[in-house]
């Protein structure tokens, strides 16, 4: 086969540092368009982004020739010296959630990420990424998760 053809799709969620209510809502859309830019820049695509003042998912299509941790690395890395340059001091946790997203569920999962100021009226960061976890299949401690 003389074409590489890929369909990987990654759920990526992180929060800011000790999940204090850094991003303000006047900052929050340039934060989105910097963090869908900076991905740009590094091959892939950013299907959507939502969050709260204190966490961000992101839905993106990963290239075949990609390293998902370096991706993850470069965007939080630039969005959080791009964040300073604003007058915010700013750090964002040390981990991340990665999650595979099949093709087939795209759509939920875009839509899950736009609704997220409604989610998060019935459930915290905490709560929903221990969630995201379990129906993920990783196994680890609370403790361990949020760190």
């Amino acid at each position: 086969m003389s074409h590489t053809y890929s369909a990987n799709f990654a759920r990526l969620v992180f929060s800011t540092k000790e999940r204090k209510d850094l991003i303000l809502p006047e900052l929050q859309p340039k934060l989105f368009a910097y963090l869908g830019g900076t991905l740009r820049k590094l091959g892939s695509t950013m299907l959507t982004i939502g969050g709260t003042p204190n966490h961000v998912h992101i839905l993106i299509k990963v290239p075949p020739t990609a390293r998902l941790a370096e991706i993850v690395q470069k965007v939080k890395g630039s969005s959080s010296h791009w964040l300073g340059k604003q007058g915010v001091t700013f750090e964002w946790q040390q981990g991340y959630g990665a999650f595979s997203v099949s093709p087939s569920m795209v759509s939920t999962v875009q839509a899950y990420i736009e609704g997220q100021e409604e989610h998060h009226r019935k459930r915290n960061y905490e709560a929903e990424f221990l969630a995201l976890l379990r129906k993920s299949g990783v196994e680890c401690s609370p403790r361990e998760a949020l760190g």
